[in-house]
């Protein structure tokens, strides 16, 4: 399907960027007609944007996932008009930057140049929510290369996203017009990291405040 048409269909079915791929269907579920689909998987399936992973012989359900690394860049790069500006081509070079800073452990350096990006760029319908913000961060995340996932369980409640590279574990917690000591404070009082105790890698605490007036970062905290 065409980005605007999968766009439409995402929106149709009530599909999050990050919720494409990784789940389980039958083939009826898949294998269908995209006319008379009931849900988006038969259209994802058959674009080539997810791809049987796995087969349960015993109860006949497949899962379904994004094939490879270039094909989950390449969904995400259509997704940038929808979600993050409609300036692709200034996205594209910010995001070569923006990897750069990570690749060096730079987090700060990271998050800087991502709120004079958002500042400077035409911005998105749509942007007066926190999940906003939260798919946002997960497209451009995804596009750096690192594993992200978005709403992960800990004892002690879901952590906005959890972003992973190869030397470091980022646990990140979003807030909206209220402050990043708020979202650190959640961090700490929940605990979040708790739940990363045995990953090999040190993990970083990380508290971000979006403003929804300029669109774009507030304030943030980092810590071990």
């Amino acid at each position: 399907g065409t980005p605007t048409y999968l766009i439409e269909m995402l929106n149709k079915f009530g599909v999050l960027p990050s919720k494409i791929g990784g789940n389980e269907a039958v083939a009826a579920d898949f294998d269908a007609p995209t006319e008379r689909m009931e849900s988006i998987t038969p259209l994802l399936y058959q674009s080539g944007y997810v791809t049987i992973k796995g087969y349960d012989e015993m109860f006949q359900i497949y899962t379904l996932d994004i094939p490879n690394a270039e094909v989950r860049i390449g969904l995400m790069r259509s997704l940038i008009p929808y979600y993050v500006t409609r300036d692709t081509q200034t996205t594209n070079t910010t995001v070569v930057n923006l990897a750069r800073a990570l690749v060096r452990g730079d987090m700060d350096g990271m998050l800087c140049l991502l709120q004079t990006f958002l500042s400077t760029v035409p911005y998105c319908d749509r942007t007066d929510y926190e999940g906003h913000y939260q798919q946002m961060l997960y497209i451009i995340f995804s596009l750096l290369g690192a594993y992200v996932d978005v709403e992960v369980r800990t004892p002690g409640g879901r952590v906005d996203m959890v972003m992973r590279t190869a030397t470091t574990l980022y646990v990140v917690e979003l807030k909206l017009n209220q402050s990043a000591e708020a979202a650190m404070q959640q961090i700490d009082l929940k605990n979040y990291p708790e739940r990363f105790a045995l990953c090999s890698l040190p993990v970083v605490k990380v508290g971000i405040n979006f403003d929804m007036e300029r669109h774009t970062l507030k304030d943030w905290m980092i810590t071990n």
